[in-house]
C-alpha cells in the first residue's frame, strides 16, 4: 500500500511579516536629528580622508565632463541629480553612525563594513533603483531641453547661460525643469530616507524596507518636504565652493538621515532576529 504523501511544509524564506511600523515626527524631530548628526561628524572626522578625495572629484568630473560642447545643458541636471545618488553615497555614514549607536568601535576604517551587513545586497537592489531614477531624471532634462531648443546644440557657456536666464524659453526651462526635479526629489526622498538606514541596521528585504520608508514620508509629508529643501540647501552650499564643501555636508547629512531614520521607525517592533547589532 502506498504511503501517504506527508504535507507540505511552509518555506520559512517566503513567510511574510507584518509591515514595519512607522511612526509620526515633530519640527524638533528633524532639529535633533541635525544636531546629532553634527555631534557625529565632529567625533568621527577622520571620514574626510574619503570624502576630502572622493565627492570634490566627483563634482569636478562632472563639470569637466559637462562643460564641453553639446552636453554643455546636463551640466545642472547631472549637478543637480547627484543629490539623487546621496542615500547611495551616505550608506557608509549609517554604518559608522549605527556602530556608534551600538558601542562598537567606529572610525574611518569602518566605512565600507556596510558590505558586510546581512542586508548587503538588498542594499544594492535599492542602490541599483536610485541609480535607475537617477537615469530617467537625466533622460528627462534630455528630452524637455530637445522639446524647446530642438536638436541645436549651444554655441558657448556664455550664450547658453545668456538664453536660459533671458528669453521666455530659457525661463521655461527653469521652470519646467524644477517642478520636474521635484517629483524625482520627492522620489528619491520617500523610497530612500528610512530604506536604506534600515537595510544597514536589520537584516530585512528590500522590499519591506522601502515600503517603510514611503509609508514614513507619506504619513509625515510636510515635514519630509521641509526635510527635503533642507538637504537641498545643504547641497547647494555644499558645492558653491567647488564641490569642497560637501566634504563637510555629506556626512552630516549621512549621520543626521541615521538620527531621523530613528524617529521615523519603530525599530522595538522588528523581530529581535532582524536586529543584527554586531
Amino acid at each position: 500500500m502506498a504511503s501517504k504523501a506527508s504535507p507540505k511544509q511552509p518555506n520559512s524564506r517566503i513567510v511574510r511579516r507584518a509591515p514595519i511600523p512607522v511612526r509620526d515626527i515633530s519640527r524638533q524631530d528633524l532639529s535633533e536629528s541635525l544636531t546629532q548628526g553634527w555631534g557625529d561628524f565632529m567625533a568621527l572626522r577622520g571620514d574626510l580622508i574619503f570624502l576630502g578625495l572622493l565627492y570634490p572629484l566627483i563634482g569636478f568630473a562632472a563639470a569637466v565632463f559637462t562643460l564641453n560642447g553639446p552636453l554643455l545643458p546636463f551640466f545642472f541636471p547631472i549637478v543637480a541629480g547627484v543629490g539623487l545618488l546621496g542615500p547611495v553615497a551616505a550608506v557608509g555614514f549609517y554604518e559608522l553612525a549605527r556602530r556608534r549607536e551600538a558601542g562598537l568601535t567606529s572610525n574611518w576604517s569602518h566605512f565600507l563594513d556596510v558590505r558586510k551587513r546581512p542586508a548587503a545586497d538588498d542594499i544594492g537592489v535599492v542602490a541599483g533603483l536610485l541609480v535607475v531614477i537617477f537615469g530617467l531624471w537625466l533622460l528627462a532634462a534630455g528630452v524637455l531641453y530637445l522639446a524647446l531648443w530642438g536638436w541645436t546644440g549651444p554655441g558657448s557657456i556664455p550664450g547658453f547661460v545668456t538664453d536660459v536666464l533671458t528669453t521666455p524659453k530659457g525661463w521655461a526651462l527653469i521652470l519646467i525643469g524644477l517642478g520636474v526635479g521635484a517629483v524625482f526629489a520627492w522620489l528619491v526622498l520617500a523610497l530612500s530616507v528610512a530604506s536604506l538606514p534600515i537595510l544597514v541596521d536589520c537584516d530585512v528585504s528590500a522590499s519591506e524596507a522601502v515600503s517603510a520608508s514611503w509609508r514614513a514620508a507619506n504619513a509625515n509629508r510636510a515635514l519630509m518636504v521641509r526635510w527635503g529643501l533642507t538637504v537641498a540647501a545643504l547641497l547647494i552650499l555644499g558645492s558653491i565652493p567647488l564641490f569642497l564643501g560637501l566634504a563637510i555636508v555629506l556626512p552630516w547629512l549621512g549621520y543626521s538621515t541615521w538620527h531621523l531614520y530613528t524617529r521615523l521607525v519603530d525599530r522595538d517592533a522588528i523581530p529581535a532576529r532582524a536586529r543584527r547589532r554586531e
